[in-house]
């Protein structure tokens, strides 16, 4: 898709996906305008050095419970991509109320702004914890996902579209274990909750790539979950940390032994392809249903796609590689202050 010329808005842009699209957008592309919604005014400040007050960039405070501030931001944006949540399961459970007034009452507004405002594609980003949720965060961005797909019938004849991009944990994202491993590991000890516990892996490139893909692949309503490996806990400390000992702490609440991207319920809609699979809207009301699948392939009755039953894991070596690079990415030696 040609973006050149194009004005975008990222909710939650100052956020580590956010900073590193916007290092994508403005590498690949020349656009009139690229927004940053967010509410914090250090994180934006930090921002606008970090990439030199870039002529296209602009800085938007406000927050997605504000609709009256996205009517104001969103007017004459082409594309967004609807980044901003409440994201650590523990925090969410603490203030229930706030996980869900961001993240669903803030999806409902920016889908409403984006209907009135003429918006033309709006990709959110969704996570595995949505798939059978177990804890409220889950569940708000289940909420959420559904909101997003419902969009689509309540845009009416509007031309906005809607999709969700889903998958597992960002490497270096915010409470990631990564960044926990190796600020530990000057102690000699690291906190495993579980040595059986796996986990979906996307590094921050790979999910950035795969979110602007979506926008040529989008007809609305879909869910986008791509093919990423699995690693387990104990390779993870592994590849970190060889020479720590592993204290077992136990699952804290609301947390799983191994994640979902695709239950079971959700496979009778799922379509494969080489690199991703496609969960398909399954109202009536979305259609031609077969130039939506384009090649797919339905997947197997009883298909769930897990952690603990992914063909494409990671070995200790190669979680080791990625370790390394999101160091070098993330412009921190943190190999080095560990070892210190």
């Amino acid at each position: 898709m040609d973006l050149n010329d194009k004005t975008l808005l990222i909710t939650g842009g100052t956020g580590s996906f956010g900073k590193k699209l916007t290092s994508v957008f403005l590498s690949r592309y020349k656009l009139k305008r690229l927004i940053i919604l967010s509410r914090d005014e250090l994180k934006q400040y930090d921002m606008q050095q970090m990439f030199n007050n870039h002529p296209a960039l602009r800085f938007f405070l406000g927050d997605v419970r504000d609709v009256d501030r996205l009517y104001r931001a969103f007017d004459e944006v082409d594309y967004i991509v609807h980044a901003a949540a409440l994201k650590q399961v523990p925090a969410a459970e603490y203030n229930p109320f706030e996980a869900v007034k961001t993240n669903i009452l803030g999806a409902q507004n920016v889908i409403t702004a984006a209907i009135d405002r003429g918006i033309k594609q709006v990709i959110a980003l969704s996570t595995d914890k949505a798939a059978n949720p177990i804890n409220l965060y889950g569940a708000t961005k289940l909420c959420s996902d559904k909101l997003f797909i419902a969009g689509n019938a309540y845009a009416g004849k509007k031309s906005t579209r809607f999709s969700v991009v889903r998958y597992g944990n960002v490497v270096g994202s915010r409470g990631s274990v990564i960044p926990l491993f190796l600020k530990m590991r000057k102690t000699g000890v690291l906190p495993v909750t579980d040595k059986r516990m796996t986990r979906f892996w996307i590094t921050l490139q790979q999910g950035v790539d795969f979110v602007l893909n979506t926008f040529n692949w989008m007809q609305g309503g879909e869910i986008f979950v791509p093919k990423i490996p699995t690693a387990n806990i104990m390779d993870v400390a592994k590849a970190i940390a060889p020479q720590c000992k592993i204290e077992v702490k136990g699952i804290r609440p609301g947390e799983k032994l191994h994640e979902i991207l695709i239950s079971e319920d959700d496979g009778r809609k799922t379509f494969e392809y080489p690199d991703r699979f496609v969960i398909q809207p399954d109202f009536a009301w979305w259609g031609d249903t077969k130039s939506r699948k384009n090649g797919g392939k339905p997947v197997k009755e009883g298909f769930v796609y897990a952690s603990n039953n992914n063909p494409i894991k990671l070995s200790a070596p190669e979680i080791k590689k990625i370790v390394e690079e999101f160091c070098k990415e993330d412009g921190k030696d943190l190999l080095q202050q560990a070892n210190n």
